[in-house]
Order: C-alpha cells, then sequence, then structure tokens
C-alpha cells in the first residue's frame, strides 16, 4: 500500500486557494493568482535549495531562514526591486495569517513569519501629462483604421478617468453609459466599484463596435 504524499503544507495551500480565498474572503481573481505566483516562486526555490521535489516539502520548510533567502533571490538573482519584494512577502504572510487560524500547532512558526519586515521603498514623485500632451498624443492616432479607433478610445477613457490599466482591461460594454450624463462604471482593487463621468462619447461608441460586443446600458 503506498504511503499518501499528503502532508500539513499541501492540505493547507489546497483549502486555501480553493475555499478560503474565494469562498470565505471573497478574494478576487486578480488577487488569488497574485498571491499563487508568488507562492510558485517560493515553492519552486525551496525546492531547488534543499534538492528535493516540491510534493516532498512539508510546512516546517517554509521557516524564517528560508523564506529571507527566498526575499534575497528574488533581489540578487532575479533583480527585482524592494517593491516587488513586498508583494511577494505579503503574499506570504497572508498565507500563515491563515495557517495561525486553521493550523494552531503551527501558531509559533506563523508568528515568527509574520514578524519578517516589509522592506523601506523609495517614494517616487507621480509624473503627469501636461493637457496639450495629452492632446498631442491622442491626435497622433490614426483613427480611420479599426485599430486606431480601437487605441483612441481606450487611450481617452483611460486620460478621462484616471483609470488603471487593468481598469480598462476589465471594462465590458455594459460598463459604459452613452447617453447623458456620459461616465464609466470602473472596478478597481478590492471589487471596489466607482463611476467617472467621461466626455468622448464618439470614441466609445466606436470601440463597442470594433469589439463587437452587444451594446446595452447599465
Amino acid at each position: 500500500m503506498r504511503k499518501s504524499l499528503t502532508n500539513a503544507l499541501g492540505t493547507v495551500l489546497r483549502d486555501y486557494f480553493t475555499d478560503h480565498l474565494p469562498r470565505v474572503r471573497g478574494t478576487s481573481p486578480h488577487t488569488i493568482h497574485s498571491y499563487r505566483d508568488s507562492l510558485m516562486l517560493l515553492l519552486r526555490f525551496l525546492s531547488a535549495r534543499s534538492k528535493r521535489p516540491v510534493t516532498e516539502l512539508d510546512l516546517k520548510d517554509v521557516d524564517p531562514p528560508a523564506i529571507l533567502a527566498f526575499l534575497a533571490y528574488l533581489e540578487n538573482e532575479r533583480k527585482n526591486g524592494a517593491a516587488t519584494r513586498n508583494v511577494r512577502l505579503s503574499a506570504i504572510h497572508a498565507l500563515f495569517r491563515y495557517v495561525a487560524s486553521r493550523n494552531p500547532e503551527h501558531l509559533h512558526l506563523a508568528q515568527r513569519v509574520l514578524a519578517i519586515p516589509f522592506k523601506r521603498t523609495a517614494q517616487r514623485a507621480i509624473d503627469y501629462l501636461e493637457r496639450e500632451e495629452i492632446d498631442s498624443i491622442l491626435k497622433a492616432i490614426d483613427r480611420s483604421t479599426p485599430k486606431g479607433s480601437r487605441d483612441y478610445a481606450l487611450l481617452a477613457t483611460m486620460f478621462n478617468t484616471g483609470a488603471r490599466v487593468q481598469e480598462i482591461a476589465d471594462l465590458r460594454a455594459c460598463d459604459l453609459q452613452l447617453t447623458k450624463p456620459f461616465q464609466v462604471r470602473l472596478f478597481g482593487k478590492g471589487r471596489k466599484e466607482r463611476y467617472c463621468p467621461r466626455s468622448c462619447e464618439l470614441s466609445a461608441k466606436n470601440a463597442i463596435s470594433i469589439s463587437g460586443r452587444k451594446f446595452t446600458c447599465f
């Protein structure tokens, strides 16, 4: 009879990603994917470091010295900045907050992991475009072609609303209101919903016709 390969780490990760994050916490798919990618990098690093397959790793292998070595690897070998390092550490912290409440026998390990600090990052000045610069960018787009009309619609919407790239990528036809008052519905981080006024009615209509999706006002 073959011995079961399931251990504490495997069980925790399964329940964390299939039940806790999507069902209990209602975490957005983007956040789940970010956590998954961070932990995938961690597991691969630990596997290479210990010269064991990922399937043989257990929760005790994910201790502070190993995590600190992983963070150093990100900065020194993958050339990640402090901000990216902090994103990976945030995903690890989130997992061990779950471990602390689910597996009290590993509370001490969770406390030690959660004590690993984030690294200070330099605050960059926020760059912006002058009105004349925005006009120059939009005028440079050839709107006589379908792709040009699409690009104009996307950029004009971003300039009008200040939306993030991911918010624009997630837009649906039903998120645009093409009757007065013209506005767009955006979903930001944490699924926060907001409405922004917009002025480019024609470009929005062109974007919808190009995408081939049926338009429905919300």
